[in-house]
């Protein structure tokens, strides 16, 4: 009788609380990379909100709303295939960007990054090759920080101060890091999701009517073995026209915070 209480009980506590969720790891950029579904793409984490607060001066989500301005920005650069377009896009309408620069994709098309930097474009360090920071130990971070920085630094001639992580994931102890090197990170207040291969239409609809002064919207410019970034390239020319007929100039993130770089 004993016996089966407490089986009984066992039994009830695994219904009751089963495994916890977690977001997963998405390999989607990383060498040998799978492609992955947008249920394995992690999720931006809520204490984001709260290191706007605490780290005002480091912790950016948007940039200052005096000035009609918006900075548009593009992450996991460069590739071969939607950074050349994006590219042509920007050439094209005369406007300038900010780009987040994947250290094993630097080494892979180094000429594409060459282009970014002679076409006047901004850049930023997004890690070397895509993990989740919350998952590294310090030194592994630290590492991920400096490996793309010295990547970097043959294009520009100096290590970018504007950091952005993989899915927007930052621990405090790492911003704290970060600052003692006066690197500022850079996340969005603007996402137009189109890593989920969306079409034109919905990229453009999760951009223009969310956009405010000084918003920094996310988009990609590269993407893992079956991405689509189609979406993102046949709505940018729009986004332009349209952002520009509401009175707004893009600029770079560094040009929106007056920084020199």
């Amino acid at each position: 009788m004993k016996r089966f209480l407490l089986l009984s009980c066992l039994f009830l506590l695994c219904v009751s609380f089963g495994p916890l969720n977690k977001p997963v790891q998405s390999n989607v950029l990383q060498e040998k990379a799978q492609p992955v579904s947008a249920a394995d793409q992690p999720v931006v984490w809520p204490s984001s909100k709260n290191f706007k607060n605490k780290f005002q001066n480091t912790f950016l989500m948007r940039g200052p709303g005096t000035k009609r301005e918006v900075a548009l920005t593009f992450d996991d650069a460069p590739d071969d295939i939607f950074t050349p377009k994006i590219l042509d896009i920007l050439k094209e309408k005369e406007a300038k960007a900010t780009f987040f620069l994947v250290g094993f994709r630097i080494e892979k098309y180094p000429e594409m990054v060459k282009r970014i930097v002679q076409e006047g474009h901004a850049i930023g360090n997004h890690s070397y090759n895509h993990p989740d920071f919350l998952k590294l130990t310090d030194a592994d971070f630290r590492n991920q920080i400096i490996r793309t920085d010295q990547l970097i630094i043959p294009f520009t001639g100096f290590a970018p101060t504007l950091i952005r992580p993989p899915y927007g994931n930052i621990s405090e102890r790492q911003i704290e890091w970060l600052a003692a090197k006066n690197k500022i990170i850079v996340n969005w207040d603007v996402d137009s999701l189109d890593w989920k291969g969306i079409n034109a239409e919905q990229v453009a609809g999760n951009i223009l009517p969310n956009v405010n002064p000084g918003s920094i919207v996310l988009q990609h410019s590269g993407t893992g073995d079956g991405g689509d970034l189609s979406g993102t390239v046949h709505a940018l020319p729009n986004i332009i026209d349209e952002l520009r007929k509401k009175g707004y100039k893009l600029v770079t993130v560094q040009e929106m915070l007056d920084m020199n770089q």
